[in-house]
C-alpha cells in the first residue's frame, strides 16, 4: 500500500477514475446490447432508434478518455453497419 503523501493522492485519484470509467464502460456495453438486440429481432424502427441513443453515449465515452477514439469509431461502425444491413433488407 502507498506509504507516502503523493502515492496515497495517486491511489486515491486512480481508484476514483476507475470507477468513473467503469460506470461508462458499462453504458457503452448496455447501448451496444440494445442496438444488436434490436437487430437481432429484425426490428428496423428499433434498431434506429437505439443506434442513434448509442452513438452520444460512445463517442462522450471516447472523449472522456474511458473508450479508446478508434475503438469507439469501431464499434460504431460495426452498429451502424449491422442497421444499415437490417433496413436494406425491407
Amino acid at each position: 500500500m502507498a506509504t507516502h503523501k503523493s502515492a496515497i493522492k495517486r491511489a486515491k485519484q486512480s481508484e476514483a477514475r476507475r470507477l468513473r470509467n467503469r460506470v461508462r464502460k458499462t453504458r457503452v456495453k448496455t447501448v451496444i446490447k440494445e442496438v444488436r438486440t434490436a437487430v437481432e429481432n429484425k426490428s428496423v424502427e428499433a434498431a434506429q432508434t437505439a443506434l442513434q441513443q448509442a452513438i452520444p453515449v460512445i463517442d462522450k465515452a471516447a472523449s472522456k478518455g474511458s473508450l479508446h477514439h478508434r475503438a469507439a469509431a469501431r464499434k460504431i461502425s460495426r452498429l451502424s453497419k449491422q442497421v444499415h444491413a437490417l433496413s436494406g433488407e425491407e
